[in-house]
C-alpha cells in the first residue's frame, strides 16, 4: 500500500524580540531587614553578593499575577494581537501549583487562547531555553508569535535564616514577544547540562516529605555556594564566549551584556573573562532587585532599554545558569 506524504510546514527564516514586559515585587527589602535572621551583615552580602535591596511581593501578589503583567506589557508594546500569539512559555520554579501550568492561565488572562502553553523547568536558564525554543516554534512554523515569560515568587520558598541562598531571593516576572525577522535576532543558542552536580542547588525536601513530616516545614531552597560560584565563573563564562562565536561576532560588536542575575561578583568576572569594552552596558540589575531566577534576565533587559533606549536594535548577549545544573545563552537584538 502506498502512503502519501506527511505535509510539512516551515516557518519565518528568523526570529527577533518584538517587546519586553516587566513587573517586580511591589516590597522592597533592604539587606538590614534581613540580616538579623542569618547573623550576618549589611556590609557582608554587599560584599559577597552586591546586593543592596531586592523586591519581594507581598502576600496576596503572586508569581502568577507578576507574569500576566509582565505579558501584557510586552504584547502591547509589540503591537500585534493576542489571537496572533501562536504559545505562550513560562519558566518558572515557583509556580504555585505542581500542574496545571502557569503558562496556561497566563495565556487565557492575555487572550493568546487557544494558544499552546507549557511551562519550563530550568530554573535561572530557564528564559534562555524559553527564547530557544520560541525560535525553534517560529522558524518551523508551528507558531507566528510566541510569548516567553520568566516568574517567580521565590520569596514562598526562602528560609530567612538559610546563609546560602535566601538573602539574594527576590520576585518579579519579565517576558517578551517573539516574532518573524527579516534577518536573524536570535542566534543559535548554546545550552546544555551537568547533572553530575544535582545536589549543589535544589530544595531542602521532596514534595513526598513535606506532605508527611512531623515538623509541617516546607521545602525551601539551597545551595552549594562555593560550587556553584565556581561552576559559574570559569564554565560559564566559556559557555557565553561559545555563543559569541557561533554568532559570529566579538564582545566589542555588544550593546548590552545581560547576564543572570545571580550575584555581582560573577557578573564583574565575566566581563572581565569577555573583554567586554567600557562602550557595552553592563546589566547589574542585582543590586535592588536581588536574585529572582527565571525573571532575572527579561527584568534586566527591560531596565536596560528603559535607562538606555538608544542601544533599540543593538546587540545583547544573554546568559542564564543554575541548578540542575544547566545553562544557555544566545545573541539576541534589542527591540
Amino acid at each position: 500500500m502506498t502512503r502519501p506524504p506527511l505535509k510539512h510546514t516551515t516557518g519565518s527564516e528568523f526570529t527577533r524580540i518584538y517587546a519586553v514586559g516587566a513587573a517586580r515585587g511591589d516590597v522592597v527589602v533592604p539587606n538590614d531587614d534581613i540580616v538579623g535572621p542569618i547573623d550576618s551583615s549589611d556590609e557582608w552580602i554587599q560584599q559577597r553578593t552586591g546586593v543592596i535591596t531586592r523586591r519581594r511581593a507581598s502576600e496576596n501578589l503572586t508569581a502568577s499575577a507578576m507574569a500576566i503583567s509582565a505579558a501584557r506589557e510586552a504584547v502591547n508594546r509589540s503591537g500585534i494581537d493576542p489571537s496572533e500569539i501562536g504559545a505562550v512559555i513560562v519558566a518558572t520554579i515557583s509556580n504555585e501549583v505542581p500542574t496545571p501550568s502557569m503558562a496556561a492561565l497566563v495565556a487565557d488572562a492575555i487572550g493568546a487562547t487557544p494558544a499552546a502553553a507549557y511551562d519550563i523547568s530550568a530554573a535561572c536558564a530557564g528564559f534562555c531555553y524559553g527564547i530557544a525554543q520560541a525560535d525553534a516554534l517560529i522558524r518551523a512554523g508551528v507558531a507566528r508569535f510566541v510569548v516567553v515569560i520568566g516568574a517567580e515568587k521565590l520569596s514562598d520558598v526562602a528560609e530567612p535564616t538559610d546563609r546560602t541562598i535566601s538573602f539574594l531571593l527576590a520576585d518579579g516576572a519579565g517576558a517578551v514577544v517573539v516574532g518573524p525577522a527579516d534577518e536573524a535576532g536570535i542566534s543559535p543558542t548554546v545550552w546544555g547540562s551537568d547533572g553530575s552536580k544535582w545536589e549543589s542547588i535544589g530544595m531542602t525536601k521532596t514534595t513526598k516529605q513535606a506532605f508527611t513530616d512531623a515538623d509541617t516545614q516546607l521545602p525551601t531552597l539551597r545551595q552549594d555556594g562555593q560550587t556553584v560560584f565556581r561552576w559559574a565563573v570559569w564554565e560559564m563564562a566559556k559557555v557565553a564566549q561559545e555563543a559569541l562565536d557561533r554568532a559570529g561576532i566579538t564582545s566589542a560588536d555588544l550593546a548590552a551584556f545581560i547576564p543572570h542575575q545571580a550575584n555581582m561578583r560573577i557578573i564583574t568576572e565575566f566581563a572581565k573573562q569577555l573583554d567586554v569594552p567600557d562602550h557595552v552596558v553592563i546589566a547589574r540589575d542585582i543590586e535592588d532587585m536581588g536574585n529572582s531566577s527565571a525573571a532575572s534576565i527579561p527584568l534586566a533587559m527591560h531596565r536596560v532599554l528603559e535607562e538606555h533606549p538608544e542601544l533599540s536594535g543593538g546587540y545583547a548577549l544573554i546568559i542564564g545558569f543554575g541548578a540542575g545544573l544547566v545553562y544557555a545563552a544566545q545573541i539576541v537584538r534589542l527591540p
